[in-house]
C-alpha cells in the first residue's frame, strides 16, 4: 500500500470549488499561499527556491473524494456530451484525485510564525487543498512547444464581464472575479440565459447571469458566513 504525506496546505482565493479555473494560469490574478505542515516548516527545505519563477504543485482534489470513480468522463470543453477515457482528460474524478498545477512564485516569506510561506499566483485550486510535493518548473525540460493537446489545443475563449450592480469589492479582488467569470465556469450544457449562478471568491459572494453576450454580474457582497 502506497501512502502519501501531506507537506503543506494551499490557501487560495477560491473558497468554493464552483468557479475555480479549470487550468492553472488562466486567471493570473488568482492568488495562493503555501503553508507548510510543522514537520516541513523549515527554511532549509525551500533554500534556493526563490531563484525559480514557477513551481509544479502535486496536490489532491480533496473535495470530490466521495464521488464515484469511472474510467470515462465527460469533459466540459466538449460540452459535457462526449465521453473520453479518464486518463485522456484532466477531470477531478480520477482514481487518486491527484492534480498537477503550474503556479507563479511571487515571493517567499522568511520571517514569522508560519514561515517559510510561498506566495503564488495563477492557481486553479480551492482553499485548503493538500499539497504532496513541490518541484521547480524547468523551462528547457517542461516546455514543449511542439506538443499536441488533443481537444484542448487552444485556450478556452474569454467573454466580456459586465457589472449590473454597485459593489464595494476591492479592485484587486474585482480583477480575480472578472478573470474567473470570463472563463464561463458554469456547466457547458446549461443554456438558460436567466439562470442565476453563485460562488464565493476571496470572501465575496458573487451572483451572475450568462448569455450569448457574456457574463452579467448581478450582485457582489461580502460573505456573511
Amino acid at each position: 500500500m502506497v501512502s502519501l504525506q501531506v507537506i503543506a496546505k494551499l490557501r487560495t482565493c477560491y473558497t468554493d470549488k464552483f468557479g475555480v479555473p479549470r487550468q492553472s494560469g488562466l486567471v493570473p490574478a488568482a492568488w495562493g499561499v503555501i503553508e507548510f505542515e510543522p514537520a516541513f516548516r523549515r527554511s532549509e527545505a525551500v533554500r534556493g527556491i526563490e531563484d525559480f519563477s514557477h513551481l509544479w504543485l502535486i496536490t489532491q482534489f480533496h473535495l470530490v473524494k466521495d464521488e464515484s470513480v469511472s474510467l470515462t468522463v465527460r469533459p466540459p470543453r466538449l460540452g459535457g456530451n462526449e465521453k473520453l477515457g479518464v486518463f485522456a482528460t484532466r477531470s477531478p474524478f480520477r482514481p487518486n484525485r491527484l492534480t498537477l498545477s503550474v503556479v507563479r512564485l511571487d515571493r517567499v516569506e522568511w520571517e514569522g510564525e508560519q514561515a517559510p510561506r510561498l506566495f503564488v499566483s495563477g492557481v486553479d485550486l480551492v482553499d485548503g487543498t493538500p499539497v504532496f510535493d513541490i518541484k521547480p518548473y524547468i523551462r528547457y525540460a517542461d516546455s514543449m512547444p511542439e506538443a499536441r493537446s488533443g481537444f484542448a489545443d487552444e485556450m478556452p475563449p474569454s467573454v466580456s464581464v459586465n457589472w449590473e450592480c454597485e459593489s464595494a469589492v476591492p479592485q484587486g479582488i474585482r480583477v480575480i472575479i472578472e478573470q474567473s467569470l470570463a472563463l464561463q465556469p458554469q456547466p457547458a450544457y446549461h443554456h438558460e440565459p436567466e439562470r442565476l449562478y453563485a460562488t464565493e471568491i476571496a470572501g465575496w459572494r458573487v451572483r451572475w447571469l450568462a448569455d450569448c453576450h457574456g457574463v452579467r454580474v448581478r450582485s457582489c457582497d461580502p460573505h456573511a458566513g
